[in-house]
């Protein structure tokens, strides 16, 4: 029971990765190529303070890299299992979009 309660943990924390906003929006945002920061506030409607603390979150539970050239530093999607777990996301999404508007517990 104790391995199923540290399994359902480490989910717990790999699924947050994607429960934010912002960082949806990093990942969508380097889901076809490697950006730098400058051009991921670009694409996300963030300062570069908030960018750089979900970039961190990100790479922390494992879903981007960050390569460095010179004085920049390049970010993409770790694998593309992270790809196609995006594109799983959209898939389910357009399967449940309708039941979601009718949750009370949906969080607008």
């Amino acid at each position: 029971m104790i391995e199923q309660t540290q399994d359902i943990n480490l989910k717990v924390e790999f699924i947050h990765g994607f429960a934010h906003k912002t960082r949806l929006q990093i990942l969508e945002s380097i889901i076809n190529g490697e950006k730098t920061v400058t051009e991921i506030i670009k694409h996300v409607d963030a300062s570069q303070s908030s960018i750089s603390q979900h970039l961190a979150c990100l790479k922390g539970c494992g879903l981007i890299t960050g390569r460095q050239e010179g004085k920049y530093i390049y970010y993409s999607l770790r694998n593309d299992h992270v790809r196609k777990l995006l594109a799983m996301f959209d898939d389910v999404l357009s399967d449940v979009q309708s039941d979601m508007k009718t949750c009370p517990n949906h969080i607008k």
